[in-house]
């Protein structure tokens, strides 16, 4: 008995250890992680845009052990500081070999035009543009810092935009897979890789409509900052691919050079003792500079990114993975807003591509509410605004788009894959039971909807649809039959959606808060108030090792961890999480409106 004891007491020592030592070394390599290398007096900053980017920053707060991604409104946000900060002299880009995101080109174009407008160079550096379908895109914003390099012998392919769609009909055929789907209406063209063997003219239409929007988007910024008539800039990109040399001669870029002569060259421009900053170490700082608790009237954030579904992000883990939206959370965002008495309008971030209707809805519920309360809404759309991410936009004060956003696809389609005749096939057989009413096993994947199933659910598809058209015709103030002929699952670009009444104006982030503080009668400064959409570090990081914030002052006291200005500040900062799940306030200039975190 007394070694059994021994063995508990040994085992809950060692226990106690973990869990004292292992959140305490998280944290504090955390802050050690987050602490940036102190800014040369005459910088120039280096942003490298071939890893990706998001939309949005991670709010789950623990981006930072996979390393910081890149996000749209992030670069917006300190590109605006550096602008201003006389210790910023130039910016140096490296372009991604790829393509980006088209509206994430519109978006981060006007940022480099602002940038430009301070008197400060930028020079894009590339190792070659290749044909990944969207890299014109990458060319636009190349075009935008006003002089463009490339790696010599690099290759130039940014010869217009190219979509692939896989279709598996002929397959299913030959195995006897059933595809049994519905769609409302014919531009609804998710599950047309199942059910056609190429695209119906429908499809056919809206993918090219879409596309040629896009292309002429990217086309005539590109053409706009290299001083350069739309139609000659198209004739001489589509005679390509070229080499980098064959490049410049055609105009397309301006110097041909070695990565360290490109840096030399921008370095120079900047100014006497001008070094190379890292983007990331300079985005803190910068921020550190400018927060803080402002009185006065604030906007609220709320950003919005990846597939809507139900329920809140509690389950999910606190180290990332994609992105997703839960309705609970930003309804919870909402409703925070709403309550906070300085709170005067919420701009709203959205990014996605759509999802769960019932999600989009109570979603959409929180939009209602605080206009009810007489905080106006403006949406800010990303990437996307389609399908599910206009269902939540839709009723919004007004909507503002980037001119190549994809939006619209208002509509719906659902369905199952029958695999019961496929495996019968190689021998394995599914059966199934029921009880109660004939619709309970529509779903099962033995068979076929039965005819009178198959109106059921359609019936219910017209629902979901009818409500839609209606929520639009709604919160657009555009009668339901105009609605109705531009619906049909119908996917626009922003420019196509602002000529039909679905967008309010073309523009990003800035745009949209200016809009925000107009519609909220705000004159002067104002703050812009970020309310968290995930879990914050300390809720994450709670929720993962079971602690609670007063378990982590505990455990940094035990340290010494709050001797250091970094941890006391993270200290703060637990202690407020637990009260109050709303960033700090960002000044918010009347003519220069600050992105948020």
């Amino acid at each position: 008995m007394k070694q059994f004891l021994i063995t508990v007491a040994g085992v809950f020592a060692g226990l106690l250890l973990f869990a004292i030592f292992v959140p305490f070394a998280l944290l504090a390599w955390v802050i050690g992680a987050s602490r940036p290398a102190p800014l040369p007096p005459h910088a120039v900053l280096n942003l490298d845009l071939r890893a990706g980017l998001t939309d949005q920053e991670s709010s789950d707060g623990f981006g930072l052990f996979g390393g910081r991604q890149l996000s749209v409104l992030g670069v917006e946000e300190t590109l605006r500081r550096a602008a201003d900060d006389a210790r910023v002299g130039g910016l140096m880009v490296r372009l991604p070999e790829g393509g980006m995101t088209p509206a994430a080109a519109d978006e981060l174009r006007a940022a480099f035009l602002k940038f430009r407008a301070s008197g400060k160079p930028i020079l894009a550096y590339s190792q070659g543009i290749y044909p990944t379908g969207v890299s014109t895109a990458t060319y636009e914003l190349a075009a935008a810092s006003g002089d463009v390099w490339m790696q010599p012998s690099a290759s130039f392919q940014a010869t217009g935009l190219a979509q692939s769609d896989i279709f598996f009909k002929r397959l299913f055929d030959k195995y006897g897979v059933v595809p049994d789907y519905q769609q409302r209406y014919e531009y609804k063209n998710a599950v047309n890789g199942y059910l056609y063997s190429d695209y119906t003219p429908a499809h056919r239409e809206a993918e090219l409509s879409w596309m040629g929007s896009v292309y002429a988007t990217s086309l005539d910024a590109a053409a706009h900052d290299r001083k350069m008539a739309p139609d000659a800039l198209r004739a001489v990109i589509e005679a390509g691919p070229f080499s980098a040399e064959e490049a410049k001669a055609k105009g397309l870029v301006d110097k041909i050079g070695e990565l360290k002569e490109a840096e030399t060259a921008i370095l120079k421009q900047a100014g006497d003792g001008a070094k190379l900053a890292e983007w990331n170490a300079y985005a803190r700082q910068a921020r550190r500079r400018a927060d803080g608790v402002f009185a006065g009237p604030a906007i609220a954030l709320i950003a919005a990114e990846g597939d809507i579904v139900t329920g809140k992000s509690g389950g999910a883990s606190p180290f990332g993975g994609g992105a997703t939206i839960y309705s609970d959370d930003v309804t919870a965002a909402f409703y925070r807003a709403i309550d906070d008495k300085d709170v005067r309008a919420i701009v709203f971030r959205v990014s996605s591509p759509g999802g769960s209707d019932t999600a989009s809805e109570e979603i959409l519920g929180a939009v209602r509410a605080a206009k009810a309360a007489g905080k106006p809404v403006v949406v800010s759309m990303g990437d996307y605004g389609a399908s599910g991410g206009y269902w939540i936009s839709s009723q919004a004060s007004a909507i503002v788009a980037q001119p190549s956003t994809l939006t619209g696809s208002i509509g719906v389609f659902g369905g199952k894959l029958v695999l019961g005749p496929a495996l019968a096939k190689f021998g394995v057989d599914l059966r199934g039971l029921k009880v109660g009413g004939d619709y309970s096993n529509a779903f099962s994947s033995g068979a076929a909807m039965t005819p009178a199933q198959h109106a059921q659910f359609g019936a219910w598809l017209d629902r979901i649809y009818n409500g839609f058209v209606a929520r639009v015709a709604e919160g657009r103030r555009l009668p339901v039959e105009r609605v109705a002929a531009i619906a049909k699952g119908h996917i626009w670009t922003g420019a196509q959606a602002k000529a039909l009444g679905l967008v309010d104006e073309l523009g990003g982030f800035p745009q949209a808060i200016d809009r925000a503080k107009a519609l909220a009668g705000i004159q002067g400064a104002a703050r812009l108030k970020p309310f968290a959409t995930q879990p914050n570090p300390f809720e994450a990081f709670g929720r993962l090792l079971g602690a609670d914030a007063d378990g982590a002052q505990l455990l940094a006291d035990a340290g010494g961890f709050a001797r250091d200005p970094d941890g006391r500040a993270l200290l703060a900062a637990v202690r407020e999480a637990r009260l109050r799940s709303a960033g700090a306030g960002l000044v918010l200039a009347p003519d220069l409106p600050l992105a948020g975190r």
